[in-house]
């Protein structure tokens, strides 16, 4: 079984020489890479977080972490998309193995879990996760989901809309949260069901245009259910499991992170090649990197980016299952340093760079558009994470 360094340096291998040279034509043409996913299905990637017994290579949530952060740094479109389909994976084994669940419970997740898994390890399917929908308190964490799922014999009937579904077209599943349509009482963010929709199933739709600001090559339009049916084996946790991580397992919900770790250590690399002389259209022979200001921008630079990876490493070594209050919101303050310093280490370097670099022949105008995205990723945005850092840091639980 390969090692952390190992994977790393394959994910860094995928990136430089595949990734890299492929993600300014996506971009431009606003489609999904589909060769890069060939390429991670071909280095066993797929299976990247399933566990090793059953066929995969069993990378733990913080090494998962490492390596989506390293997949980010050469596409950030591939990482965050990837990420969908690792997140799914991840929810259901290492993160379901710490939730309370009766014998019966646990047994039945085992069954359908090893469904799930054969899919990927021996079908090469990818699972999407889309979790947005048009009102963004149920993202949030603040309402129950519109999308509900109602039950039936052998299975569930799901309906509702999703928005901002990454991976829409290109997927074989869809990791669909919905909350439990029941016959009496009043929708409740505890009864939230977490399912994997066929991408072929009958009632299932794609609409909607991507055409968009940043992350154009994640094909994150919207998806329609109409009496969709899925089948009781397609169920990725069991009944209710998943209000019980989102409040046990917080991490869960801060590993769309990585992706703009890696962008901010692209565009730090991106300026620091570009003054030595060495990207193509750049200053001649490094002549940039004797201003002082120029110095004096690239040292801002990196503590940013030292201050945003420290706090990263330092979230996702804490992670697990019913963490302390203060590993807590430092995950909260992680989430919001990277997302925020991205986007502040892009747009230093824009300015360093001068002019030249703003030319779509260059890479990090491509970043710097990525690189705003952050801002906008539900559940743990900029503000949610403030929000939540000041009420938590003069509240305990329980007060008022």
């Amino acid at each position: 079984m390969p090692t952390q360094e190992d994977l790393l340096a394959t994910a860094q291998c995928l990136g430089r020489e595949n990734f890299l040279p492929r993600a300014a034509a996506y971009d431009r043409a606003g489609r999904f890479p589909t060769e890069n996913y060939a390429d991670l299905r071909a280095a066993g990637f797929l299976g990247l977080v399933i566990p090793e017994r059953y066929g995969g290579l069993g990378v733990d949530y913080a090494s998962y972490m490492e390596i989506s952060a390293e997949l980010g740094r050469w596409c950030g479109a591939t990482a965050l998309t990837f990420n969908m389909h690792c997140a799914t994976m991840l929810w259901s084994s290492q993160m379901a193995d710490d939730l309370e669940m009766t014998p019966a419970q646990r047994a039945a997740h085992e069954q359908r879990r090893i469904g799930i898994y054969r899919k990927v390890i021996e079908d090469g399917a990818i699972f999407a996760q889309p979790f947005s929908e048009p009102n963004s308190a149920a993202a949030a964490g603040k309402a129950p989901f519109g999308t509900t799922a109602r039950k039936v014999d052998g299975g569930w009937l799901v309906n509702g809309r999703k928005h901002f579904a990454s991976l829409a077209g290109s997927a074989d599943y869809y990791g669909v949260l919905c909350t439990e349509a029941k016959e009496t009482g009043e929708a409740d963010v505890r009864d939230t069901i977490y399912l994997a929709v066929d991408g072929g199933a009958k009632g299932f739709e794609i609409s909607g245009d991507w055409d968009v600001l940043g992350m154009r090559a994640t094909s994150s339009n919207n998806l329609e259910l109409r009496d969709v049916f899925v089948a009781d084996d397609h169920q990725l946790m069991p009944r209710g499991k998943y209000y019980q991580a989102a409040l046990h397992w917080p991490h869960m919900f801060m590993s769309l992170c990585p992706t703009y770790m890696g962008i901010a250590q692209a565009a730090f690399d991106f300026t620091c090649q570009y003054l030595r002389g060495e990207i193509e259209g750049g200053p001649p022979a490094g002549s940039a990197r004797h201003s002082p200001a120029k110095q004096m921008a690239v040292a801002e630079m990196r503590i940013k980016l030292e201050q945003a990876r420290a706090m990263f490493l330092r979230a996702i070594s804490e992670a697990g299952a019913k963490p302390a209050k203060e590993a807590r919101l430092r995950a909260y303050v992680a989430q919001y340093t990277v997302m925020e310093f991205a986007n502040d280490i892009c747009r230093l370097a824009l300015r360093t760079c001068g002019g030249r670099a703003i030319f779509r022949t260059m890479r990090l105008e491509q970043l710097y558009r990525d690189s705003r995205c952050g801002a906008l990723m539900l559940p743990w945005t900029p503000e949610i994470c403030m929000e939540r850092l000041g009420r938590e840091s003069l509240f305990e639980a329980g007060e008022s």
